[in-house]
C-alpha cells in the first residue's frame, strides 16, 4: 500500500509537472508571438542629422536600422518636446490630454500606452527624458538656483509624483523628469520616484541612458513576458555638451559654414533618392528666429565663425554618442535573442532648435537652467564660449545651423513648417516586416499613430470608457506596403504656430514673436509640386485656403487649442 501510495504521488507530481510545463511552453509561445516594442526618441534632432537622411554625422547604427527596416519620408511630430511626447504616449492630439503648451503635466485621467501594455502583461520600462510633469520652482529665485545647481534641497520632488512615469504605467523609470539639464550632472534625475542625488565623475547622461537600457533588456530576456520600452534620449538638445574626445572627431568639419552644410546635405539627399529636386527645391537658409535673429555667415568675423563652427561640432558629437549607445542597445537585443521579434521605431520629438542663450531674448539661469556647477564653478551663457562643450558652458546652435540641420525643410523647432514638424522615422522588425529591407515609405504618418499601431501589432485593446477618442491611426497597412487612409486632415498647433494638411495641400502659419499679440497670416502650399514650402498660393487658392482654415478652426475648438485665426 505504501508503494501504491508513493506511485500515486509520483504520478500526480508528473501530471502536475507536465501541466506546468505545458503552461510555461504555452506562455513562452505566446510571448514569442507577441513582439517586443522599443521606441527610441531623439531630442531636437535635425531632419538630416542622421546619415540615412542625408547627414555627414557618423550614425552607422541608426543607418543600419533604416537599411534593414523601413524608412518613412513623410512623417510628422508636433514641433515641440512636451506635445510630441504626449502624442506618443496616448495616441491623441496633445490638447486633448492637457499638453497644448510646453512643460505642463499630462492629464492623469488619460491612459498611456504603458498602462495599456502593462495591463496586457507586458513588462514596461522607461529610460530617459519625461517632460510631462509640471515643474515646481521654489518661490525665492536665489533658493531655486541653489536647488537646480545641486547645492541644496537634494531630496525635494521635481513635481507631483502622480504625474511621474512610474505612476503612468512604467514599472521602472530612470531618467529626467524635467526637460533641460546638464549632460554631466543632470538636474531632475530620478530612479522611479526618488531623486538621484549624485552621479559618478565620468558621468555623461547619453551613455548612462544607453547603459541602463542595455541592463533592462538583459533583465527582460530572463522572463517569458514580452516588453515595451521607451528610450528617450536628451541628445542633441542644448546645452551643447559632449566628451572632449568625441568633439575632437568633428572639430573643423563645419568651418565652411551653414550654407556649405546645407548644400552638401541637400546634394546627398538627392543622390540617395530621398528627395526629388523638381518638387523639393533647395531653400535659402533663414536666421530670423523671432526671439533672437542672427547674422549671416558672410557677416561673421573670424572669431565668430570659429565659435559657430565649434558649436556644430559639439552638436554632431552629441548625435554620434547617442548613435553609439543605440548600437549597444541593438547588440544587447541580439545577444539575448530578442532582436528579431522586437519592433524598434526611431524618431525625433521636433526639428533642430534655433534657441540660444545670448541676445535680447536669450535664455539666462533660472527655471530649469543652472547658474553654477555643483562645486560652485560659474556656467557661461555668453556669446564667447571658451569652454564650449564642457559642464561650464550653456549654448545652443542657433537658427542658421538649425535650419541647415533640418535640410531640406524650412525653419526649426516650434514652427509648423516642416523644419519644425518633419521627423526621420524608422521601423525595424526583422521577424515581422514583409517589405524588402531598406524600403522607403511615403505614407503620411504622425507620432500619435505609433500607439494605435503598437496596439494592433500586439493585439491590445485599449480601454475606451471615460477616455477621449484616439486620434492616431494604425500604420500597419503602411508597414505591409499599403496606403494608410486617415479619413481626416492632420492638424497642428503650438503656441501660435499652426497648420493643416489635407491631401496634397498644407495651410500653415508661423508662431508670433515674443510677447506679440499679432498672429502670423496663413500661407498655402501645394505639396505635390512644392514639398519645401516655398511658393505661397494663398492668393490664387483663396477659397481652398478658407475652407481649410475653417476645418482647422473647428478642430481647434473641438480639442480646445489655444489659438484660433482666419486667413
Amino acid at each position: 500500500m505504501v508503494a501504491t501510495s508513493w506511485l500515486k504521488q509520483v504520478g500526480a507530481a508528473l501530471t502536475l509537472g507536465a501541466a506546468l510545463w505545458a503552461q510555461t511552453s504555452s506562455a513562452a509561445q505566446a510571448a514569442g508571438e507577441r513582439p517586443n516594442f522599443l521606441i527610441i526618441m531623439a531630442d531636437d534632432l535635425g531632419y538630416s542629422d542622421v546619415g540615412a537622411y542625408g547627414g555627414e554625422i557618423d550614425t552607422p547604427n541608426i543607418d543600419r536600422l533604416a537599411s534593414g527596416g523601413l524608412q518613412f519620408t513623410n512623417f510628422y511630430n508636433s514641433a515641440r518636446c512636451s506635445p510630441s511626447r504626449a502624442n506618443l504616449l496616448t495616441g491623441r492630439y496633445a490638447h486633448r490630454v492637457g499638453m497644448g503648451e510646453n512643460g505642463g503635466s499630462m492629464s492623469v485621467d488619460v491612459r498611456t500606452v504603458a498602462q495599456e501594455f502593462k495591463d496586457a502583461h507586458y513588462r514596461t520600462a522607461m529610460v530617459g527624458k519625461w517632460h510631462l510633469t509640471r515643474a515646481t520652482p521654489i518661490a525665492d529665485p536665489a533658493e531655486h538656483l541653489k536647488w537646480i545647481d545641486h547645492q541644496a534641497y537634494l531630496d525635494r520632488d521635481f513635481g507631483d509624483r502622480s504625474t511621474y512615469p512610474a505612476a503612468r504605467g512604467f514599472e521602472t523609470h530612470y531618467g529626467l523628469i524635467w526637460g533641460v539639464s546638464s549632460y554631466f550632472d543632470p538636474f531632475s534625475l530620478v530612479e522611479g520616484f526618488e531623486p538621484v542625488r549624485t552621479v559618478p565623475k565620468d558621468f555623461y547622461i547619453t551613455n548612462a541612458l544607453s547603459d541602463r537600457a542595455v541592463s533592462d533588456i538583459e533583465s527582460f530576456a530572463k522572463e517569458q513576458r514580452p516588453f515595451f520600452m521607451y528610450l528617450a534620449y536628451t541628445a542633441p538638445h542644448w546645452p551643447l555638451q559632449a566628451p572632449e574626445k568625441e568633439i575632437a572627431k568633428y572639430r573643423g568639419r563645419y568651418d565652411g559654414g551653414w550654407e556649405q552644410l546645407h548644400d552638401a546635405r541637400y546634394a546627398r539627399q538627392v543622390k540617395l533618392g530621398l528627395i526629388d529636386p523638381k518638387t523639393t527645391s533647395k531653400t535659402q537658409l533663414s536666421g530670423d528666429w523671432a526671439q533672437n535673429p542672427e547674422k549671416p555667415w558672410d557677416q561673421l568675423n573670424p572669431t565668430e565663425r570659429a565659435q559657430a563652427s565649434a558649436k556644430m561640432s559639439v552638436h554632431a558629437a552629441m548625435v554620434d554618442v547617442m548613435d553609439q549607445g543605440i548600437g549597444r542597445v541593438i547588440d544587447a537585443l541580439k545577444r539575448t535573442g530578442q532582436f528579431e521579434n522586437t519592433v524598434i521605431v526611431f524618431l525625433a520629438d521636433n526639428g533642430a532648435s534655433p534657441e540660444t542663450m545670448t541676445g535680447t531674448h536669450g535664455y539666462q539661469p533660472g527655471y530649469d537652467r543652472q547658474s553654477e556647477t555643483r562645486d560652485g564653478r560659474k556656467i557661461n551663457y555668453g556669446a564667447d564660449q571658451p569652454t564650449l562643450g564642457s559642464d561650464t558652458s550653456m549654448a545652443g546652435i542657433g537658427s542658421f545651423w538649425a535650419n541647415a540641420a533640418n535640410t531640406p525643410w524650412r525653419y526649426w523647432k516650434a514652427e509648423a513648417y516642416d523644419g519644425g514638424i518633419h521627423t526621420p522615422f524608422i521601423v525595424s522588425w526583422p521577424k515581422g516586416l514583409k517589405l524588402k529591407p531598406g524600403t522607403r515609405v511615403d505614407s503620411l504618418g504622425h507620432i500619435m499613430d505609433i500607439a494605435p499601431t503598437f496596439y494592433e501589432l500586439a493585439g491590445v485593446k485599449p480601454k475606451t470608457e471615460g477616455q477621449p477618442p484616439i486620434d492616431g491611426v494604425s500604420l500597419v497597412p503602411a508597414i505591409a506596403g499599403k496606403k494608410v487612409s486617415r479619413g481626416k486632415p492632420l492638424f497642428f498647433e503650438h503656441e501660435g504656430s499652426r497648420a493643416v494638411i489635407l491631401d496634397d495641400w498644407k495651410l500653415v502659419a508661423r508662431a508670433p514673436g515674443p510677447k506679440s499679440k499679432v498672429y502670423a497670416p496663413w500661407s498655402l502650399y501645394h505639396l505635390t509640386t512644392d514639398r519645401s514650402e516655398t511658393r505661397d498660393l494663398i492668393a490664387a487658392e483663396s477659397k481652398r485656403a478658407a475652407a481649410m482654415a475653417k476645418q482647422w478652426n473647428e478642430w481647434s475648438t473641438s480639442v480646445d487649442a489655444r489659438q484660433r485665426s482666419e486667413p
